[in-house]
């Protein structure tokens, strides 16, 4: 299976699967001299580990990061960075009795006919458990940015539903499960989720990224523009099925006289672009969002078909999110560190500092 790794000087190649003995990650291209310690890559792994919630998966993992290599007395070596954590909490009887069948709006078929072999367990390498590792390579270069550009980069969720919320308290964000930035909300929020888990149903959400005081210049102007490459990174995060860069859908109704960002001496007076001109950054607010389809595997029975071609009924059992986009928002700020991070190397490879 090819297409494992994504980045160029920075560059994150994950392994394993749902159900198996790991997961883990190889993260290359890493300056060396910085001081990097395990409680730098926690942090970040238990704001996206299931369990959290009674809207999250119930799996109980404690996503314990191990490294295994690349660091010399608390401080990056230069040379790749290994790094795993081990799967403590699986229970893969759940999944024997749809081994042979294929749940709808998963991987499960497409799986299967590319390779015509899955590993059933959890949805394999195909499950979002992988992305605990993103999570992990995004913490170094998350570290990395703020420390050597002073670039925060933080996630919301931004939708669930038809509840939109708005930026009103960046701080509030950190402080309950939903990563919410509105507190006034939050029960309103909470009974609709309620609403639909009572039902056994799902919610889709979006979830906005944003990155303060990325420096001007990052980028390639034609391929490898700065948003084609972030919205690959973001595209590839399971059950993404949008990605905008600033006004994004919004400019299909926008006249050019009020999308375009005017300039004065003192800069730009809007961002509606996203902080992203011709692929290179402006030096603005890089803004990103992204839409995330309902969970899957619900308790609501639905039409199906199992690997030999037979008509099947099927309800999932087991322990799955309600909202899939409240865990995403640690992984959605870890790929666009990822992807900022690479293009930093590459800028400065290029063009000096």
């Amino acid at each position: 299976m090819s297409g494992n790794s994504i980045g160029n000087l920075f560059r994150v190649t994950t392994f394993g699967e749902s159900h198996g003995k790991l997961i883990g990650c190889i993260v290359d291209g890493v300056p060396p001299g910085i001081i990097l310690s395990i409680s730098d890559l926690q942090f970040d792994l238990n704001r996206r580990k299931p369990g959290c919630s009674m809207y999250v998966s119930s799996r109980k993992e404690l996503d314990k990061i191990e490294i295994l290599s690349g660091i010399f007395n608390n401080k990056t070596t230069g040379t790749p960075i290994g790094l795993l954590i081990k799967n403590e909490d699986c229970v893969s009887e759940d999944y024997e009795n749809i081994k042979n069948v294929f749940r709808p709006g998963h991987a499960d078929f497409s799986y299967y006919k590319k390779y015509k072999i899955r590993d059933y367990r959890g949805g394999g390498r195909s499950s979002s458990r992988e992305t605990a590792m993103r999570v992990a390579a995004g913490a170094i270069a998350k570290k990395y940015l703020k420390e050597t550009l002073g670039i925060k980069i933080f996630a919301f969720l931004s939708q669930v539903g038809n509840i939109i919320f708005s930026l009103t308290d960046i701080q509030e964000i950190s402080k309950n499960k939903f990563f919410c930035p509105e507190k006034k909300k939050l029960s309103k929020l909470k009974s609709f989720l309620d609403s639909i888990k009572n039902d056994g149903d799902s919610i889709g959400s979006k979830v906005t990224i944003v990155a303060d005081r990325v420096p001007a210049g990052l980028g390639e102007p034609v391929f490898d523009k700065l948003d084609a490459d972030i919205a690959h990174a973001m595209m590839s995060i399971n059950a993404v099925k949008g990605v905008e860069i600033g006004d994004g859908f919004n400019v299909v109704k926008m006249k050019g006289s009020q999308n375009r960002d005017e300039i004065s001496k003192k800069g730009f007076l809007t961002n509606h672009s996203g902080g992203i001109l011709g692929g290179i950054s402006t030096g603005q607010r890089i803004i990103s969002h992204l839409s995330i389809k309902p969970a899957s595997s619900i308790s609501i029975p639905c039409k199906t078909i199992d690997k030999n071609g037979n008509d099947v009924i099927l309800s999932v059992k087991g322990r799955h999110d309600t909202c899939i986009g409240i865990r995403a928002v640690p992984v959605a700020e870890a790929m666009m560190a990822i992807v900022l991070m690479d293009h930093f190397l590459r800028n400065r490879a290029q063009c000096g500092k």
